[in-house]
């Protein structure tokens, strides 16, 4: 079970970390437009292409979880996720949390706990 969370961690490292470079990487690309440009400023945005290297990991990470783990209790406890991409937000992206986030955060962590101590 120590391995499973370890792994469900990891993988939710990695998920967090390719959605906050996607978000950093969406508001360097400006406004919309079907050019060559803009794609241009896509494609060659490192946090672009770090967002999918962290999301092919993580879909590495989450695939080996799916072989050797019941889906009953690996699924579940991807909701560490949450939790995570809450601290993402506060951190990194200098957002305001509310209490009321931080008190599902911890309810979402008494779940992960019951879950993995079944």
């Amino acid at each position: 079970m120590f391995l499973l969370i370890i792994l469900i961690v990891v993988q939710s490292i990695l998920l967090v970390a390719a959605q906050s470079l996607l978000k950093i990487s969406v508001q360097h690309f400006g406004t919309f437009s079907w050019t060559w440009q803009y794609f241009k400023t896509v494609f060659t945005t490192w946090q672009f292409a770090a967002s999918g290297m962290c999301a092919l990991a993580a879909m590495v990470v989450w695939m080996y979880v799916l072989k050797h783990y019941d889906f009953s209790v690996s699924y579940p406890l991807l909701s560490i996720s949450y939790i995570i991409g809450l601290i993402a937000a506060q951190f990194v992206f200098h957002e305001v949390i509310p209490l009321t986030r931080w008190i599902g955060v911890v309810i979402v962590m008494i779940g992960v706990f019951l879950i993995a101590r079944s």
